[in-house]
């Protein structure tokens, strides 16, 4: 795979001591049960896959060049470039200035802008609309356009699915950058409709099959159709024409068994005939992060929590945040500043999108063995923030052991944790 030319900032000594001896043993990538790192007091399980990926390292690449070529001009993301506030951050104290929030709301206004400044696309892509809109304000938005080669394989996807007459279900978050790129890319070919999980998914195959009136039943509570995704579909959009014949298309972050769940709920609903098989649209780093943090939760038998760093608003993330937290007590944290002295830590809730503090998270465990933390990041974040939280938790709860003596043992054996020094 191509490597890019990313700032020496985002590699850290131990998680990218980690990958370089993992790639070297496994070079296809064909082992994704857990590293199991012993550093005294803490017990690292660390999955095969985490961290950027092809589409991130390719917009961190694409964004830095045109910082580093055009010192004189002014530089503008369009929004954030990724889901991660430490690169955000980064891009910002550069002297990156941001046109929208993730949202879509204006930070920036377009009257501002000259055809002599720079707007760089993010990894997410943008609408059809808005190239428009940039292109007639005399701007350049093909020089750096850092969209993600997966999310532009979904975007062919579902122009050959309109083009087949077929009409384009996007699996997705309808105000995700990603979802809203892609939502228009399929609008431009054909109608199109956005679910965003597998219980719309269900409602959907309910309208489809007859089994719930198109105008709903208010008698039974039952809402009609324009209620629940009229807002989420292609203009002039006929429930009665354009169910009949469908394919699936996904944002690529989302969880796999649920893109494929709705996939196989969609096709009996039409019949295999009146379904066009677009094959997974996933990111591959979606997958093999997901297969590898199942694969740890698999393995680490006895493990006590688990810590998923990455943006609160990434995707992909809150997707590794939602497996880990059916098996044992999981937190989403931004960072290492979100760990204090008291063995609390602050952490995001996806249940209600909020931040909250818990309690003695890293307490020592009343039998004095070590804690079993499986530690992981989303697509976004950089190794130096794991590497981060790795340093802190052990700062904070006595994993002192030499980092070369760890890697010595881990390397002997990985079938087996290290022996602790006495």
């Amino acid at each position: 795979m191509r490597k890019f030319d990313i700032p020496q900032r985002y590699n850290s000594p131990v998680i990218g001591r980690l990958k370089v001896m993992r790639s070297a043993a496994d070079p296809r990538k064909r082992d994704v049960s857990p590293a199991v790192l012993n550093f005294g007091g803490i017990t690292w399980i660390i999955p095969r896959h985490f961290g950027f990926c092809f589409g991130v390292e390719n917009a961190i690449e694409i964004v830095h060049k045109a910082i580093y070529a055009n010192p004189d001009k002014r530089i503008f993301l369009l929004s954030q470039m990724i889901h991660n506030p430490v690169v955000n951050a980064d891009l910002e104290g550069q002297g990156v200035r941001f046109l929208h929030d993730t949202q879509g709301r204006e930070l920036t206004p377009f009257s501002e802008l000259t055809s002599d400044d720079i707007v760089v696309i993010p990894a997410f892509g943008t609408t059809v609309e808005m190239e428009a809109k940039l292109k007639g304000l005399g701007l350049d938005i093909e020089k750096f356009n850092t969209t993600c080669p997966f999310v532009e394989r979904v975007w062919k996807r579902s122009a050959k699915l309109g083009a087949d007459d077929f009409t384009v279900i996007v699996h997705g978050k309808h105000n995700h950058e990603e979802t809203r790129a892609t939502f228009s890319r399929a609008c431009s070919t054909g109608p199109a409709l956005v679910v965003k999980d597998r219980v719309e998914a269900e409602v959907l195959a309910q309208f489809i099959l007859g089994e719930r009136a198109l105008a709903g039943d208010p008698g039974a509570g039952l809402e009609s159709f324009d209620e629940i995704f009229g807002k989420r579909v292609s203009p002039g959009f006929s429930a009665v024409e354009h169910l009949q014949r469908i394919g699936v298309v996904n944002q690529t972050t989302m969880l796999a068994t649920e893109t494929q769940s709705i996939a196989d709920l969609l096709k009996a609903a039409v019949s295999d005939r009146n379904f066009a098989n677009t094959r997974d649209t996933l990111c591959y780093a979606t997958v093999d992060n997901q297969k590898a943090t199942l694969a740890a939760l698999d393995q680490a038998e006895g493990a006590d929590l688990a810590l998923i760093i990455g943006g609160f608003n990434s995707s992909n993330t809150s997707h590794l945040v939602e497996l880990c937290e059916t098996r044992l007590p999981t937190y989403f944290i931004s960072g290492a500043e979100a760990l204090n002295e008291d063995a609390s830590l602050e952490h995001f809730e996806l249940a209600s999108s909020k931040l909250v503090i818990s309690s003695d998270v890293l307490a020592p465990k009343s039998d004095g063995s070590p804690l079993r933390i499986i530690l992981t990041s989303g697509a976004s974040c950089p190794d130096t923030s794991v590497d981060a939280v790795l340093q802190r938790v052990n700062a904070l709860c006595g994993g002192g052991c030499d980092v070369d003596e760890v890697f010595a043992k881990f390397e002997g054996n990985q079938s087996e944790e290290p022996n602790l020094p006495a």
